[in-house]
């Protein structure tokens, strides 16, 4: 894997942790929302940051809010409002779409705002799926090989398709990670459906990263651990 050395000086958490998706509506901003709570009744300093998003106007809270919502910070330092783009579209292609100037990876990196001193977790959420646009140059794959997080968790549902994308989606990110870094949930898992457990059975039997589910309050402590070492 290439390194990129962080800016120089830049602060950082002690441990980072990036959130991605196998694609949008698999519940990263719910999950993210859910460890960031949980690490803070652990008295854990946490930290999340969206580096873009993209929003139906008026469809609810934004992801942003959200993660400032679990977080205890406001939302514009979750994500700047300068990168804010009303148009429920991949970040980048929504800029282009409201005629505002374009972005690169390296901007979202370096706009990346952490506390000072170090907090011990930070969390960032990507847009969409791994592969989705984060910036005109590059993916959300891109987007971890540069930030060089600790941890990489792929959300992606329980039931029919997930084994397709969740293996696409972790053969696109072996290639910005080192081995154990990854980590796969399941979200939305109900013990009750016979898909869902086939699906956890056969993943978890496949792949070599580790692979939890998202069923109750103690799947998403363990989840919550595990992602902290």
């Amino acid at each position: 894997m290439t390194s990129l050395p962080p800016p120089p000086g830049a602060s950082r958490p002690r441990r980072l942790v990036v959130v991605v998706g196998t694609g949008t509506e698999v519940g990263k901003t719910w999950t993210s929302d859910q460890l960031l709570r949980r690490w803070r009744r652990q008295r854990l300093q946490v930290a999340a940051r969206k580096p873009a998003q993209s929003f139906e106007p008026g469809a609810g809270p934004t992801d942003a809010e959200v993660l400032a919502a679990a977080s205890g910070e406001p939302a514009d330092t979750v994500c700047p409002p300068t990168r804010h783009y009303p148009v429920p579209m991949a970040p980048p292609m929504a800029a282009a779409r409201l005629g505002r100037p374009g972005f690169t990876l390296g901007e979202l990196a370096d706009g990346l705002e952490w506390p000072q001193p170090p907090v011990d977790v930070g969390l960032v959420e990507t847009a969409g799926g791994v592969r989705s646009p984060q910036a005109d140059d590059g993916d959300g794959v891109d987007l971890v090989r540069r930030l060089q997080p600790q941890a990489v968790l792929l959300v992606g549902d329980a039931g029919l398709g997930t084994i397709n994308a969740v293996r696409l989606s972790l053969d696109a990110l072996t290639h910005a990670t080192a081995p154990g870094q990854l980590a796969v949930l399941l979200n939305r898992f109900d013990p009750a459906q016979p898909l869902h457990r086939a699906n956890l059975d056969w993943l978890r039997r496949a792949l070599p990263a580790q692979v939890l589910v998202a069923a109750g309050d103690d799947d998403l402590d363990r989840l919550a651990r595990h992602l902290t070492g």
